[in-house]
């Protein structure tokens, strides 16, 4: 598309050729071009982009977006079983109205002394996710799980001087690329040695005997997942975390926390640092949106002095039976040190917070336990279902939480069965044949609450006519 330099483009800022030139005269340069001349010319491309003309009219528009979009199938029009870092949870009503609140969705980055109480939520959020984890301090989320891992990864690096992390090698892909990433940036010094580590092939666990093979006295820190990615409950994540212990590293733990009304807690069994994702806490999967990844510790300064995240902390006021909020130590974060932060984030998912917040409030510990109870239920009876089937394995132990691997032993690839029961209006597991071939053709299911018997009947009826 060519832009006309008589006229404005109508979705393109200062385009209109009297304001670009006021715009570039104002900053003291003669010309786009110049400002673009920092970018090597090898990166940038050589040709036009071939756009069509911009729809000028908002009703064009409007109806263009929406054609787009109508390709699209949600999972409002499909029976979903995808999970893997994002999953089909139930959201209460009331956790939307909350965060669609004029004093809520409208405060973005205000401070403690305008937004009282988004802040109060804030701490409430902190306060329950503690109890959750059975941790001290809890952060305010960032981007993602995979983010929360690598700043924890970083903190224990530097608490305890070393520079080698080792993580279970059925991690998820998506989120060791987001670790690789703080762990391994390009050019700079504090570089942090990622080493994986088996997994046991039979119960799906990790394998404790190449973990104390693996861990040398470079490793400063021991990250694993219970749950793991493949939904196995690590049943000697006590043991993990005492081989870390022995060998002087810090134990990091990833956590779904829904999982944490059945699994125990990982401050029981040992873990220095936890993290994990909010998203499955009062949020809606939205095309890549709605996640949160959570950071706590014991209040300890050695951990509290290291996190980049912000915290939130409460103090009485003059007046009697009042209480304020505000920041904790903030002098930690980025946005004091800026250059000097020892980590980077950026703006934090608040209203993904208050969900969060407005969720666990709602659900309570006698919730959050029969909720657990009723995803092992409906997880484990799929699975049964599905094992059922001619040329399906169940795949490891017997002892996993909302999500399990099948493998497809004759016939069909996992592509192909997933693209046939789209015809039965159904998204099939996530086809870890790629990233995983040791497996062979295996796919990660996810059952929630959410799925009924009947929901799960159906896959079952259809996986089986998929696969004659």
């Amino acid at each position: 598309m060519r832009i006309n330099e008589t006229e404005a483009h109508p979705y393109i800022p200062n385009s209109a050729p009297k304001v670009r030139t006021e715009m570039l005269r104002e900053i003291g340069v003669k010309s786009i071009e110049e400002l673009l001349s920092l970018i090597p010319r090898n990166l940038r491309l050589k040709k036009r982009l071939q756009l069509p003309e911009p729809l000028a009219a908002e009703h064009e528009l409007q109806r263009h977006v929406e054609t787009l979009l109508a390709k699209n199938k949600s999972c409002d029009d499909y029976l979903n079983f995808l999970g893997g870092g994002c999953w089909q949870h139930y959201v209460p009503a009331v956790c939307d109205e909350i965060v669609g609140r004029a004093e809520f969705l409208t405060a973005y980055a205000s401070d403690t002394y305008t937004d009282l109480g988004k802040w109060q939520t804030f701490f409430e959020f902190q306060s329950m996710m503690g109890d959750l984890v059975e941790m001290d301090v809890v952060s305010l989320p960032t981007y993602d799980w995979g983010s929360a891992a690598g700043f924890a990864i970083r903190m224990a690096s530097r608490i305890s001087g070393r520079n080698e992390v080792l993580i279970p090698r059925n991690i998820s892909p998506e989120r060791l690329s987001i670790i690789r990433n703080f762990c391994q940036p390009h050019g700079l010094s504090n570089h942090i040695r990622i080493k994986l580590v088996d997994y046991d092939s039979e119960t799906g666990k990790l394998d404790l005997t190449n973990l104390r093979d693996r861990l040398t006295s470079r490793t400063g820190v021991v990250y694993f997942e219970n749950p793991s990615y493949h939904g196995q409950i690590e049943s000697e994540a006590d043991e993990v975390t005492r081989i870390a212990h022995d060998g002087g590293a810090e134990c990091i733990v990833g956590v779904d926390p829904i999982s944490l009304g059945v699994v125990a807690p990982p401050a029981q069994y040992g873990a220095d640092l936890v993290c994990g994702e909010i998203q499955p806490l009062g949020n809606h999967m939205n095309y890549g949106g709605g996640l949160g990844g959570f950071l706590a510790s014991r209040d300890e300064e050695k951990y509290v002095s290291h996190y980049p995240l912000y915290l939130v902390s409460i103090a009485g006021t003059n007046r009697r039976g009042e209480f304020g909020f505000a920041r904790s130590t903030p002098e930690r974060t980025l946005y004091n040190l800026r250059e000097k932060g020892m980590d980077f984030t950026g703006t934090t998912v608040g209203l993904t917070t208050i969900a969060a917040a407005v969720y666990l409030s709602l659900i309570g510990p006698t919730g959050i336990r029969e909720l657990g109870k009723t995803i092992i239920q409906r997880s484990h009876y799929a699975a049964s279902l599905l094992a059922d089937l001619e040329n399906v394995d169940l795949l490891f132990s017997p002892y996993f939480f909302k999500e399990f691997v099948i493998r497809l032993t004759r016939g069909k690839k996992v592509l192909a069965a997933n693209k046939d029961l789209l015809k039965y209006k159904i998204f099939g597991g996530n086809d870890l044949s790629r990233n995983f071939p040791e497996l062979g053709q295996s796919a990660l299911f996810c059952v929630t609450e959410i799925h009924s018997m009947a929901e799960i009947q159906t896959l079952a009826t259809a996986l089986k006519e998929v696969l004659k």
